[in-house]
């Protein structure tokens, strides 16, 4: 733990002395700075994971949080006692906007220097290391282009282009998977980056060092990227890059996962978890688990339902009639709305109406209700906290108390068998989608802990576990596990869910907005979110050059590989 700590101070100090200088021998001016045979590119390594996958507190509650895990509908705002009604970030902000795309535009400063270190002619050169860091570029830029559109990739790591240019996304598909095909060449059947100082083992936060794992990564990355592109304009590169990623090695088993485990003993302004929110600035920052994933989990009799969320408080809840307004006169529609989630989720209550009041006492028991995606600021004072599940203590236990949190998600093994059981279903490849369908679900319930009984007793007993439909019905199923696999991974579920249109009643947006927000987006499923003001302040040209190409720049705008 501790040697992870100092890497990743030292890769912090390394990083802003190299913004500064044009020569990496500058830090070795003074006799007490360290040597150059003693500095190698494994302590960038350990930052820039972090630095994608877990940034400071600031960045990770407005991109990931507030956007990213809310958009999939994993997670809700809007109970009463919450800063906000869960119309947040349907309903454009600026400042929420703003630091989320400041966060993940300016990640390519730490991915240049690093890069330019480990690059052919580079002061730390290393062919296994620039591997490694141009699959961290596609990781980055996956992301990157999947949240915004059109971005700057050809010419972003070019220090004599002030005002980069912004790239079609099927430049950057196209572009992404040849540079991990590259990195694939490089590894080759290698499996260690160099000896002494250049050998990487716990600096590495995916895979200790284990360059065979980074070779499936980028393949896996490349499946995945391969798939989405496919049917859409200009992708005529995808279903090559398909069958040529289903034939070599992916990411598939247990010991493949891509979890990054937190630092606990790291500052949340240097490596942020679900609980540096949570804890530190009382109810009003809490949420709860969306209502679309509790109801697919329970449901479907799915044990992970017991390791995403906790059951509901339950109890009594009095519902008071508001004195006037829109409140008083949709009381009864708000009301009778609420307690349909608990009949909808099977939860014995009792209710009491009276004049300006109803009352509802639960009965005792364990029951699990996810609380609605985009409920409004109208209905926020009837959504009680008591009625809904919050996330499993594991998602957002505190730092620095002894107690397990739940590690990043990077990318999963059950993720690669979903992928190529997509890409059986839809005829681009031969094999059985059956066994590889049910290996995802299996490798996706491993990773929360589940045991091997009921792992057995889901795939034996359920209709999920079948893809016994319709093509359209199985890759329905296939998207669905995907998503629900992706939970804490907010970034890729919303994708998922702009790429395949599933889950439907997400994708499909909502229109009673005496109950739900319309937001910015007239109750249409947000498909990307708007560049941050510095795009403009620093590169505006080419920002609204990109507007003119893929559409104008809200909410709504579909990207390139959209359903």
């Amino acid at each position: 733990m501790k040697k992870i700590i100092n890497s990743l101070y030292l890769s912090v100090l390394v990083l802003l002395i190299s913004a500064g200088c044009s020569d990496f021998e500058e830090i070795n001016e003074r006799p007490d700075e360290f040597p150059s045979e003693e500095v190698s590119a494994k302590f960038f390594l350990t930052g820039l994971q972090i630095g994608l996958y877990a940034p400071d507190r600031f960045p990770y509650w407005r991109a990931q949080l507030i956007h990213a895990d809310r958009f999939a509908g994993h997670f809700t705002f809007g109970f009463n006692g919450c800063w906000w009604n869960d119309g947040l970030a349907y309903t454009y902000d600026i400042g929420y906007t703003d630091a989320a795309y400041d966060w993940i535009a300016n990640y390519i400063v730490k991915l240049s220097a690093f890069i330019n270190f480990v690059q052919e002619g580079g002061e730390l050169e290393n062919d296994k290391f620039y591997a490694i860091a141009l699959i961290m570029k596609g990781l980055y830029y996956q992301m990157f282009t999947d949240t915004f559109g059109m971005v700057s990739y050809s010419e972003a790591l070019n220090p004599d282009i002030i005002t980069p240019g912004y790239d079609s996304q099927a430049d950057i598909y196209e572009g992404v998977i040849a540079e991990l095909e590259e990195a694939m060449t490089i590894i080759g059947e290698a499996s260690a980056t160099g000896e002494g100082v250049e050998l990487l083992t716990n600096n590495d936060l995916f895979f200790n060092g284990d360059l065979q794992k980074w070779k499936k990564l980028a393949n896996s990355l490349k499946l995945r990227m391969a798939l989405r592109a496919q049917g859409a304009s200009g992708a005529s590169f995808a279903e090559t890059a398909v069958d040529e990623a289903m034939q070599q090695g992916l990411l598939i088993a247990e010991a493949d996962n891509v979890l990054m485990e937190k630092d606990t003993e790291i500052d949340q302004f240097q490596n942020a978890v679900y609980g540096d929110v949570w804890h530190n600035f009382g109810v009003g920052s809490n949420w709860t688990v969306g209502k679309t994933l509790i109801d697919y989990l329970r449901n479907n009799n799915d044990p992970r339902l017991f390791k995403y969320a906790r059951p509901i408080d339950g109890g009594e809840v009095v519902f008071a009639k508001p004195a006037g307004g829109q409140g008083e006169a949709l009381f009864d529609k708000h009301v009778d709305f609420i307690v349909e989630q608990l009949d909808n989720a099977g939860v014995p209550y009792s209710r009491t109406d009276g004049a300006d009041e109803v009352t509802v006492t639960v009965e005792e028991g364990e029951y699990y209700v996810g609380q609605p995606t985009r409920l409004n600021a109208d209905i926020y004072t009837h959504v009680k906290e008591a009625l809904f599940s919050r996330p499993a203590d594991i998602i957002i236990n505190p730092k620095n108390q002894g107690l397990p949190i739940f590690p990043e998600v990077v990318f999963t093994a059950a993720e690669g068998n979903f992928l190529q059981a997509e890409a059986i279903v839809k005829g681009l490849a031969a094999g059985d989608a059956q066994s590889l369908y049910q290996e995802g679900i299996r490798q996706a319930m491993l990773m929360w802990g589940v045991s091997e009984g009921d792992i057995d007793t889901f795939l034996a007993t359920e209709d999920m576990a079948l893809l016994n439909g319709t093509p359209e019905e199985n890759l329905e199923k296939i998207a669905i596990q995907r998503w629900i696999a992706a939970y804490t991974d907010g970034f890729e579920a919303w994708a998922i869910v702009r790429d395949t249109g599933y889950p439907s009643e997400l994708y499909q947006g909502v229109s009673d907005y005496d109950i739900f927000s319309a937001g910015t987006l007239n109750g249409a499923y947000p498909q990307r979110m708007r560049y941050g003001t510095n795009a403009y302040n620093t590169n505006g040209e080419n920002t609204r050059e990109a507007n003119q190409v893929q559409g104008p720049d809200e909410q709504t705008t579909k990207l390139w590989w959209a359903r």
